[in-house]
C-alpha cells in the first residue's frame, strides 16, 4: 500500500523558521508561512504511529473549500494552495484559545455529561438529555491551545479574567464562531448531514481578525447523517456519523486513551487502509465532489517542488 506522508524537513530561500504540529509542518516567512497538510493523525493528543495515505489532502482541500465558501463572514489567511497538500497565507498572531461550539451533545461534551458534570466551561447543561440529543441552542466552549499535551477546557469569564484575549475581541471571535458555524450548519445540510460540533482558531495580522488554520474538517468536526437521525435517537441506537471518532473507539476498544502507561495498539496496514478509506468517504461526503488522490512515486518530493515553485515567483 501507498504510504502516507510522515513527516517534511524542507529548507526554503528566506524561510524564517519551521513548526512541526500534531499534524501540520509549518514553514515561516517574513509576513507568509507554508501550512503542509501530513498524513499524520493525532487522537487523544497523541501522534499515532503510522500515517493515513490521502488524509492530508483530503482536510487541506475541505479546509480551503470552506475557507472559500465562509470568506464573507470574516476574512482568513489563505492566499494560495501551490500543491494538494499546502496552502500558503497570512502569518498571523494566533490567540491562545480555540474557539469550540456544539450542537449537540456529543464527545467530549457527552462523556462530561454522563460523568455528571451539568456545566461545562462555565455553560449550564439541561438535565435529562441523552448522547448526541441536539442541545436547545449551540454553545461555545473553548479550550486553551495547547502546544504540547492536552488543551483544556475554559470558560468565558476565565478568559477574560486572565487577560487570554479582550473582552471587545472575545466577542467578536463569540459572534464570528456563531456565524461560521450557521454557515457550516447549512452547508451540511445541503449533502445530508449534520454538522455536530467543531472548532475554529482565530489571528490577528496588522490588527484585523482572521480565520486561520482548518475549518469544518473531520480533524476538527463532527458530522452525523442527517437520515435517521431521529429514528435512532429515539431507538437508543449509536448515530452514524462521519468524523475521526472512529479512530478515537477504535483505540478506546483497544485499551488506549492517551493516558499515562497505556500502550498504542498496533496499526496493522487493514487499519491504516480503512482509516484511510473513511477520510476520502467524508471529503466525498462532506463536498459533494468526488476525490482525486494525488498520485506520484515521491509525493515529499512533488510538495518540495510546488512550495519551490510558488516562492520563485512570489
Amino acid at each position: 500500500m501507498i504510504e502516507g506522508i510522515k513527516e517534511t524537513h524542507f529548507q526554503f530561500p528566506n524561510q524564517t523558521g519551521f513548526y512541526s504540529g500534531k499534524v501540520r509542518d509549518i514553514y515561516f516567512f517574513e509576513n507568509e508561512l507554508a501550512m503542509v497538510a501530513t498524513d499524520r493523525i493525532s487522537a487523544f493528543d497523541v501522534v499515532l504511529p503510522r500515517a493515513i495515505p490521502f488524509k492530508g489532502q483530503v482536510l487541506n482541500q475541505i479546509a480551503q473549500k470552506f475557507l472559500e465558501a465562509t470568506s464573507d463572514i470574516v476574512p482568513n489567511w489563505i492566499s494560495a494552495s501551490p500543491d494538494p497538500n499546502v496552502s500558503i497565507g497570512l502569518k498571523c498572531e494566533t490567540y491562545a484559545v480555540e474557539m469550540v461550539i456544539r450542537g449537540y451533545l456529543a464527545g467530549h461534551a457527552w462523556r462530561e455529561y454522563r460523568d455528571g458534570k451539568r456545566m461545562l466551561c462555565g455553560v449550564p447543561l439541561p438535565e435529562g438529555l441523552k448522547e448526541n440529543d441536539r442541545l436547545p441552542e449551540p454553545i461555545i466552549t473553548p479550550t486553551t491551545k495547547a502546544k504540547e499535551g492536552h488543551d483544556e477546557d475554559i470558560s468565558r469569564e476565565e478568559i477574560l479574567a486572565q487577560g487570554i484575549v479582550s473582552e471587545g475581541e472575545y466577542i467578536q471571535l463569540e459572534k464570528y464562531t456563531r456565524a461560521l458555524f450557521q454557515r457550516g450548519t447549512e452547508i451540511a445540510a445541503e449533502q445530508g448531514l449534520i454538522l455536530v460540533d467543531t472548532k475554529y482558531e482565530f489571528g490577528k495580522f496588522n490588527n484585523e481578525i482572521y480565520l486561520i488554520d482548518e475549518i469544518h474538517t473531520p480533524d476538527s468536526s463532527r458530522y452525523f447523517y442527517m437520515e435517521g437521525y431521529e429514528e435512532r435517537q429515539a431507538t437508543g441506537e449509536k448515530q452514524k456519523q462521519l468524523s475521526k471518532e472512529f479512530v478515537r473507539q477504535w483505540l478506546i476498544e483497544n485499551g488506549f486513551q492517551g493516558k499515562d502507561g497505556q500502550q498504542i495498539p498496533d496499526m496493522t496496514d487493514e487499519v491504516v487502509q480503512s482509516i484511510s478509506d473513511r477520510y476520502i468517504e467524508l471529503y466525498e461526503k462532506v463536498t459533494g465532489e468526488s476525490f482525486e488522490k494525488q498520485s506520484g512515486t515521491n509525493v515529499v518530493e512533488r510538495i518540495e517542488k510546488n512550495i519551490n515553485q510558488y516562492l520563485a515567483k512570489h
